[in-house]
């Protein structure tokens, strides 16, 4: 073995002593049991309050004939699950892009692939009057990729090369940059209305029809997440170390940026534009579980599940009975959040 390839070894040895997987156990075994129970909240709680014993009867005993039932079954049951797969779709994307990257700032709204996706969405509209949930995912997917692409050329172009303050400053720009044009489209076309919830981010137009056309979708990516976490953890220990191990780092690049298309793109197609998800959960996750993808990954999809079920709920209950833009929710969190990193990013990810 030769002398880089040792050094290689020692400091993939050394990341995976940092990692906690006691502590990765803890948090999906109580980050699952607190989901459970923020579930059982949002199913509950909204423009009419409906008791724990209903919402029980409702879920295993479903009674077509009584409206709380109907409520349960049809509108809050499949919009609490919504807000559940869609938060760990973007964390996941998150923790993903954060972890290829080394950037402690990429996170989809901040890289230009929520916006891309938004852009496309507000096209589909523009030009295609009736346009189906399934066109407009594969409208977010391409809309997704485009804006990522857009976001790395820019910030290639920069003196100095690609560093990831460069990285973050091109998503930032490239992402108003999209968003105006999206404005624009909706505007000139007066589509506004129509687009206006993807630009706000919300789950309320969540269905049952929605949740089948994203999880057949959406769990390749994650299946594809998880199957890269250990590439993932070589990568974001710098791309010496990668081929120092014999990494073959532009494949596992290429399915990477598979999975998060997969995963921010079904988010976005029925969810909007949420943003800071991806940032912030990733962080926590990192911080509770140590450097190691294996336990990152997972983790980070329930507790994003988790924070995006208590976001929808706090919308819905912080101005009842009209509904905050969940996204607005998460902004509350993730701008500071963001504001600190973009301080502190110098010290790195690990």
């Amino acid at each position: 073995m030769s002398t880089h390839a040792k050094e290689a070894q020692q400091d993939l040895e050394k990341a995976k002593a940092r990692s906690k997987p006691l502590a990765a156990v803890s948090v999906l075994v109580i980050g699952l049991g607190f989901l459970v129970f923020a579930l059982v909240l949002s199913i509950s709680y909204g423009a009419a309050q409906i008791d724990f014993k209903t919402v029980w009867q409702a879920v295993f005993s479903f009674n077509p004939a009584l409206t709380e039932h109907q409520i349960i079954q049809e509108i809050r049951l499949p919009r609490a699950l919504g807000a559940a797969l869609v938060g760990s779709f973007l964390a996941v994307s998150g923790a993903i892009m954060q972890g290829m990257t080394r950037n402690a700032l990429a996170e989809p709204s901040i890289m230009g692939v929520m916006d891309g996706a938004a852009l496309a969405i507000a096209i589909m509209f523009a030009f295609a009057a009736h346009v189906s949930g399934f066109h407009l995912m594969v409208a977010s997917f391409i809309g997704a990729g485009a804006g990522a692409a857009f976001v790395f050329a820019i910030g290639s172009l920069a003196r100095g090369g690609l560093t990831p303050a460069k990285l973050a400053l091109a998503g930032v720009t490239v992402g108003a940059f999209l968003s105006a044009i999206s404005s624009g489209i909706a505007i000139h076309f007066d589509v506004a209305q129509d687009i206006s919830f993807w630009f706000a981010g919300g789950l309320s137009g969540m269905n049952w029809t929605n949740i089948k056309l994203i999880v057949p979708v959406a769990m390749i990516g994650l299946l594809l997440a998880l199957a890269l976490s250990k590439s993932v953890t070589v990568l974001s220990l710098g791309e010496d170390v990668a081929r120092g191990l014999g990494q073959r780092i532009f494949l596992v690049k290429t399915l990477g940026v598979v999975a998060v298309l997969l995963l921010t793109g079904a988010g976005v197609a029925v969810a909007g534009s949420i943003g800071f998800v991806g940032l912030v959960i990733p962080h926590i996750t990192r911080g509770l579980v140590g450097v190691d993808y294996r336990y990152i990954i997972p983790c980070s999809a329930v507790l994003g599940a988790l924070l995006l079920v208590l976001a929808d709920l706090a919308a819905r209950l912080v101005n009842a009975p009209y509904e905050t833009p969940v996204g607005a929710m998460t902004a509350l969190i993730g701008v500071p959040f963001f504001l600190y990193l973009a301080r502190s990013e110098g010290r790195g990810l690990s």
